[in-house]
């Protein structure tokens, strides 16, 4: 992993911005989610390193840089964003819950069953989290974002959610380990790179992830069925040093609230789209990113989602606020409210 000081000089030598008559000249150090991603390549990337110059007339100007270019994993990107190493991150929530675990407390696994559910939990939990960032970590929050669902790929014949039971399931995430294990499955913690193979030979029954994620990774290679019932979806956040952003002008924290949003609103309406693509290309097609994998896709049935439900109520939010204490009942208790 870099240093916090080699990571810093990367981001040194900018340019000086254009000037502009509307904004103040500003430079902002910025690292992103996972450069690999479609919502990279496609969203983020160009708006950081484009659009927003762009926007303001030439007067915000960012070093981009996404977090794999940096050697970085994930889980310790907001800490170096606490200790102003970059300015505005923006990061998976389940990277940063092993440390201060109400970060998945808008996407714990059972909690929400399709995207509307999941994005209206989203909107509760924003003041809730925002309110935890600046207290407690130094952070401004900007936004939360999606993924695509994550489903589970199996090796083995899968009809209905019980059938977990007895099978060897790679997770992601405490949430995750809960879920399954409340099913009667053995959770277990494998790096993503090996999940294929790992399938492909039959040291795991079944895998989680997303559904184009699954998919160009070539899990179909060792699963044959994917369950369409989306276990969580992957939460991600777009989030500011705090006190860098208290610096700003106002206009300029106005500029980048508003269309840090509207980046968000493209991501959501994106995964939405790829993520029913995803299932199309896992399954029979059309697939416009491949040739379609021709896995099984079983669709949840009513029962399903009554043990969905179930798993959520009795072992996963048991699990968490057991993790997580007072101020996750607490936050919970308001989401619950709403």
């Amino acid at each position: 992993m870099k240093s916090t000081a080699s990571i810093a000089l990367l981001f040194a030598g900018l340019a000086a911005p254009a000037f502009a008559q509307t904004l103040p000249e500003t430079e902002i150090n910025v690292v992103g989610n996972l450069g690999t991603t479609t919502q990279s390549k496609l969203l983020e990337t160009p708006f950081w390193t484009t659009k927003v110059t762009e926007l303001s007339g030439g007067a915000v100007k960012a070093r981009f840089r996404p977090m794999n270019e940096l050697g970085l994993k994930g889980a310790e990107m907001f800490g170096l964003l606490a200790d102003g190493v970059m300015n505005i991150t923006t990061g998976q929530l389940g990277h940063h819950s092993g440390h201060d675990p109400i970060n998945d407390g808008n996407d714990l696994a059972g909690m929400s069953s399709n995207y509307d559910q999941f994005e209206a939990a989203s909107k509760a939990f924003f003041p809730i989290l925002a309110d935890y960032y600046r207290t407690k970590l130094g952070l401004h929050l900007l936004s939360l974002q999606s993924y695509q669902s994550q489903v589970i790929y199996c090796r083995v014949p899968v009809e209905k959610l019980a059938d977990m039971a007895g099978k060897r399931v790679r997770t992601s995430g405490a949430s995750q380990s809960d879920f399954i294990a409340y099913l009667g499955g053995s959770p277990v913690n494998m790096p993503f790179g090996e999940v294929q193979q790992a399938l492909e030979q039959g040291v795991i029954d079944c895998a989680i992830t997303s559904t184009v994620g699954g998919y160009t990774s070539r899990w179909y290679e060792g699963s044959k069925y994917v369950f369409d019932l989306p276990v969580n979806f992957g939460a991600g956040a777009t989030v500011a040093n705090a006190a860098w952003w208290d610096g700003l002008d106002p206009t300029v924290q106005a500029f980048l609230t508003r269309e840090i949003g509207a980046l968000s609103a493209e991501m959501w309406a994106q995964n939405r789209r790829e993520d029913r693509e995803g299932i199309a290309c896992n399954g029979a097609g059309p697939c416009s990113i491949g040739e379609p994998a021709g896995q099984t896709i079983v669709t949840p049935t009513e029962a399903d989602l009554a043990l969905q439900k179930e798993a959520f109520e009795k072992g996963v939010l048991p699990g968490w606020l057991t993790r997580c204490g007072d101020v996750c009942k607490a936050a919970y208790d308001k989401l619950a409210a709403r």
